[in-house]
């Protein structure tokens, strides 16, 4: 299988020095937005770390945002997925000897005081404020896992869709710290999703086959996304994984 990424240039970010501040959320069990808890190998050439803009709130607020897919960026086609899915390699989960969250430098700073978790709050949010130092103090957000809104950033997680625990024990673990960080802070590709803490922090480092978005109408996308990045990062699956995966590609109506 090669590995294939399309990157986008690097944009310099602009935030406005007049907006204002509240906290971001996790990821899961890390309280800046991380979810891992803790279980495979990767291909060479890692990703640029992506850079684009840290938004202006112009999210629409809705869960499913265009077409059910929540706003998630570069989300294959459910006919892309599944040639994708299709196209990963199937083995057992690697160790996790020598893990740590510290390993996948996260939240990188994108330029003008914005780090990746603010700009991700500002692209998913709508009617997003923010301070000087570019953290948002007010707006809304509708988490795509629960449908639920949210109008404190205190409220919400920023989830890596593939957790970082995860992706260590499906290759990651073999990969050098410049490819762990594009993965990370991955602006250009489905993974990262501004989501309620709770459904975040309950997902923790599981797979598909282990956590599903408790609003079944979240799978086609969920699943679109998990999928791309694997694919992305060359990343492998588990029988299960792949078998769920699979189920939650068949929800897709397009």
């Amino acid at each position: 299988m090669k590995y294939q990424v399309r990157v986008g240039a690097g944009v310099a970010l602009v935030c406005a020095a007049g907006m204002v501040l509240a906290g971001c959320g996790t990821d899961s069990k890390d309280s800046k937005g991380g979810a891992d808890g803790a279980k495979s190998p990767g291909r060479s050439t890692p990703p640029a770390a992506s850079v684009s803009p840290p938004g202006q709130g112009s999210g629409d607020g809705k869960p499913g945002g265009a077409g059910g897919d929540g706003g998630i960026p570069a989300l294959p086609s459910s006919g892309d997925a599944k040639k994708q899915l299709n196209g990963l390699t199937v083995a057992k989960p690697r160790p996790m000897t020598g893990y740590s969250r510290d390993k996948f430098p996260h939240w990188a700073q994108q330029g003008n005081k914005c780090d990746t978790r603010e700009t991700i709050l500002g692209r998913d949010g709508k009617d997003v404020k923010r301070d000087a130092e570019c953290r948002a103090v007010s707006g809304t957000w509708q988490s795509l896992y629960d449908g639920k809104t949210f109008t404190a950033a205190s409220q919400v997680d920023i989830d890596h869709i593939v957790p970082l625990a995860n992706a260590w024990r499906s290759g990651a673990d073999q990969w050098n710290t410049d490819r762990r960080k594009a993965l990370a802070n991955d602006l250009t590709h489905p993974q990262l999703l501004t989501v309620s803490a709770a459904t975040n922090r309950s997902k923790g480092d599981q797979s598909p086959d282990q956590w599903q978005p408790p609003a079944k109408t979240a799978w086609c996308a969920y699943g679109r996304a998990w999928t791309s990045v694997k694919s992305t990062y060359g990343l492998t699956v588990t029988e299960d994984e792949k078998k769920m995966l699979t189920t939650m590609l068949g929800t897709c109506t397009s």
